[in-house]
This record gives C-alpha cells, structure tokens and sequence, in this order.
C-alpha cells in the first residue's frame, strides 16, 4: 500500500540516526491518520445556506405578525395618582404632537382597550397637540364617540390643543367636559392644505413643468406654476367639506353653541387663550389635569380609584419593521414622495407636515 503524505502526518519521533543507544533500543515512530479537511468552497457553501434559511425563516415570522392584532403585554399602565391598591381606574390617554400615523393607529387601539376593559370607570384625554390630518382627526374623533357611549370622558388641554386638537376633543359627547390650563392655547378651527407657489423662482432658473397628464386638474398643485381660477375652485370645495364638516363637529359637541355662533366666533382659524376660549363657550372651565381627574372621580362617585395613564408599547414585529425601514435605501425617495403629496389638515400651522 502506498501511504500519501496529505493523509499520513508523523507527530512525535524520539529515535536519533547519530545516537550511540539507537543500535541497541529504538523507539517506534508513532504515526496518526487525520481525515481529509473540507474544501473551502464547501466550508462557505454551507455558512451561506444557514443564513439563507435564517433570513427566511425571520422573514416568514415578520410577514405573518405584521397584521397580527397588538397583544395584551403591548399595553403598559403607568401609575399617576390614587389609591394604588385599588382596582377601579380612571384611564389617561395622551394625544400628543402631530395627528397622524402610526400615531393615529396606536391611539385607536388604546380607546378600544378602554372600552373594553369593565375597571376602567371613565377617561381622561390629555390633548398637547397642534392638530394633524383631517382624516386622522375624524378617526379618532369616531372611535372617542363610541367610548362616550360607555363611559365619561374628560377633556384636559395642555400647552396646546388646536385645531385637530380641538376635534377630537368634540369626541367626548354632550356628556363630558373639556378643560384647559391657563396658559392652553386652542381654536384655529378650520383647514389648510399647504402649498407654495415657486413659479417665479422657477423661471429666474429657467425651470419650466412640462408634465404629462390625463387632464387639466391632474397636477393642480405643481408649485412651478401659479394656481388658476378652475383649479382653486375645486380645492376650495374640498376644503369647504371638511372646514364644514368641523363646524358641524363643534355645533354638535357644544349645547351651548349653535352653528351661526361657532362660524362666526370661533371658526376663523383664531388661536385662542383658555380664559377667551372659555367665555366663547369652547370650553367649560380652567383647571390642571391634577383638577381634572378629581372632578371625574366624583362625579363616578368613586371613594378608591387610581388614575394611570395608558400607552402602547411598539410589539417586537413594529421594532423590527421600523428597524428594515430605518435602513432602507428607498426610505429617503418615499419621504420626497410623501411630501409632495397634497394634504387637507386640521393644523395651527402654515407648514405642511413632514414625513
């Protein structure tokens, strides 16, 4: 048999050719097999496939779960005044900064959880926001009137609730009771759709749209070029709906107000202070939310009763999710996109929001 040398290696040897006792006792030489090492290419091979199926496999998880209702350990209750050790709660629910999504998803889900959870007595809505998107407003408003159905609601406004903030505030039904700080500001009820008009910015460059369209209303809103009579008139319709959707919405959550006094009062797109807003009728009283959830407590009649304040925590596959968009290439075109896409807006503010 021939032996190679790629498989047969000498490890130790203790005979000496030169040595004087080699002659008379020579030990023998110990010779181990090793088995033949893997290629290289097959050795990569294999690292890759793993992680093929491991990338596959999250992948499979992450599109199964992206759907998937949040769970009940996604809500969090953070502990604000009371009786810690009692089982009846008033819930808080903030609405804080731009209306919109996931924002706007995030908070319906917490409604909900509200309505459904029986040691939750009554609600208090902490609004510090400058309103948002008119169709993210109404979606919260919606889901508010239904709670109303249920349970009281409170109103506690913050440094500001405007606008969008003012409408979802109109949620808490004939009922409930707003209330402001004294240093709120609210009002500014109406609709924008921010736009800017770079035409003549535009020509001093010599940049002119050409744009290929299906018909004259197609790129209404192009900021290269100057709005005309045809196309303002179908975006004052639109944003005559829903500005008249909003005076409807305050006419109705105010008893106190009538359509013909809100529009001329309050529907101006007017910031107002707590002390004006109260006078107007926009409001029923200044007080601090420390104020605000004692005054829900005893009108339930409730003795023992802690106030917490309810989040949503972002579930492992919103984590994820989030993690794939942040790194993703295409993120930064999607922004230039959505900010180019006109809005209709319950905002105190001339600038569109950003995504």
């Amino acid at each position: 048999m021939t032996d190679s040398s790629d498989d047969f290696r000498p490890v130790s040897s203790t005979s000496q050719p030169n040595s004087p006792t080699s002659t008379a006792s020579q030990t023998p030489t110990i010779i181990v097999q090793m088995p033949p090492q893997p290629g290289v290419f097959k050795h990569w091979l294999s690292k890759v496939a793993i992680s093929v199926l491991t990338m596959s496999l999250f992948l499979n998880f992450v599109l199964l779960s992206a759907n998937a209702p949040a769970p009940v350990g996604a809500y969090r209750e953070e502990f604000v005044s009371g009786d810690r050790e009692a089982k009846e709660r008033i819930a808080i629910l903030s609405i804080s900064g731009t209306i919109m999504p996931p924002f706007t998803e995030r908070t319906i889900d917490l409604i909900k959880e509200c309505g459904e959870d029986d040691d939750v007595k009554g609600v208090i809505l902490s609004i510090d926001s400058p309103g948002g998107f008119v169709a993210d407003s109404h979606q919260i408003y919606r889901e508010l009137k239904r709670l109303a159905e249920k349970k009281p609601i409170y109103v506690s406004m913050k440094r500001m609730a405007a606008s969008g903030g003012v409408y979802v505030a109109m949620g808490v039904g004939e009922k409930g009771k707003i209330f402001a700080e004294p240093t709120t500001w609210t009002g500014s009820i109406g609709v924008i759709i921010p736009r800017y008009d770079v035409s003549k910015l535009a020509e001093k460059f010599g940049v002119v749209s050409d744009s290929l369209t299906t018909g004259p209303f197609k790129d209404s809103m192009n900021p290269l070029r100057p709005l005309n009579d045809a196309e303002r008139e179908v975006w004052r319709a639109i944003i005559d709906d829903s500005f008249d959707r909003f005076v409807g919405i305050v006419d109705e959550g105010r008893v106190n107000l009538d359509e013909q006094a809100v529009r001329q009062k309050l529907a101006t797109g007017q910031v107002f202070t707590a002390k004006q807003a109260k006078e107007l009728g926009l409001i029923d009283d200044i007080a601090f939310e420390d104020e605000v959830i004692e005054s829900l407590r005893e009108s339930l009649g409730l003795v023992k009763v802690r106030a917490v304040k309810f989040t949503r925590q972002p579930t492992l596959v919103e984590e994820l999710l989030s993690s794939v968009k942040a790194n993703s290439s295409d993120q930064m075109w999607q922004k230039v996109l959505d900010a180019s896409v006109p809005r209709a807006m319950y905002y105190c503010s001339w600038l569109p929001a950003l995504p």
